[in-house]
């Protein structure tokens, strides 16, 4: 039996031969209804998943980067229904992380017969993340690189917006994990993991995965571009937890309070600033098309 299938396409990103390929490719198959909408902010997309499933989509295809993935896992979180993920971002930090190619083709093949993997998301002030969300030193970072400079740096544009924020102060910060008081002092980072590699790709947790039933918890104490200096190179050449400057749980339910405003994101997404960050995660939440040999 024929399946509907919905594309949510970020128009301005590109991968492959582009949006035209990829109707081309999805008529290839065995397709019904074919439900496709453009969208030119990923903010837009949540609407149009909506839409998508109102219509009675059976496999949604999401064309972007992570931030896109993020709004449309969102809206997808709970339903059942596979999101195929067409990294045409700049990091594709959870196509990477789960063993997509970023191949247009390849990517399409996983969506119609990949292997179905029902996935953990993180849930962060009523927002549900796929990768991972922070507050302070790596929410500023993130923060600090626009789109334009994704675009013409890449990764080089995260490296150079963190030597840009190494200044900052630590801020007070209490940490709770699954109710028990876990971190209080001061601190220039919180980050909270679904998966290993984060940001610029650095593997902040060694030992995650999207699909264990935990949140990773991490905490650095580190000021200045020495300290900031070690944390980075020991996240590159060892393991995180090894530094006297980060410390790394994992929890189910995470409750945070900073003595100042942080900046906060999720999943490469600025979200402004708060002083409070409650997190929780969600087991099983999404189902997502990835390839048979992949280890997630």
């Amino acid at each position: 039996m024929s399946t509907t299938v919905a594309v949510i396409a970020h128009r301005k990103k590109t991968l492959g031969a582009g949006l035209d390929r990829l109707r081309m490719l999805i008529s290839e198959q065995d397709v019904g209804d074919l439900v496709w909408y453009e969208v030119p902010k990923s903010r837009k997309a949540p609407k149009r998943v909506r839409k998508a499933l109102e219509r009675g989509a059976e496999l949604v295809f999401v064309w972007g980067g992570d931030g896109m993935v993020q709004r449309c896992a969102d809206a997808l979180a709970g339903s059942g229904v596979p999101m195929a993920v067409l990294p045409a971002g700049t990091a594709n930090l959870f196509a990477t992380n789960l063993g997509i190619p970023i191949d247009l083709e390849e990517s399409v093949r996983l969506g119609f017969h990949g292997r179905r993997a029902v996935l953990d998301l993180g849930r962060v002030n009523g927002e549900h993340f796929a990768v991972m969300a922070g507050a302070g030193f790596e929410a500023e970072m993130v923060a600090d690189v626009d789109g334009g400079t994704k675009g013409r740096l890449g990764k080089l544009g995260y490296v150079a917006a963190a030597v840009r924020h190494v200044g900052g102060a630590p801020v007070p910060m209490e940490v709770t994990i699954d109710g028990t008081p876990w971190f209080d002092g001061h601190a220039s980072c919180l980050l909270l993991g679904n998966v290993g590699t984060i940001a610029g790709g650095v593997e902040a947790f060694d030992d995650a995965r999207p699909d264990d039933g935990w949140l990773e918890v991490g905490v650095s104490t580190a000021s200045g571009p020495i300290e900031w200096a070690r944390v980075l190179g020991r996240m590159a050449t060892g393991r995180s937890e090894d530094s006297p400057l980060v410390r790394i749980t994992r929890a189910r339910r995470v409750s945070a309070r900073f003595g100042a405003p942080l900046t906060y994101e999720l999943d490469g997404g600025d979200r402004g600033t708060t002083g409070r960050i409650k997190a929780r995660i969600v087991p099983g939440a999404l189902t997502v098309c990835v390839p048979e040999a992949s280890r997630r």
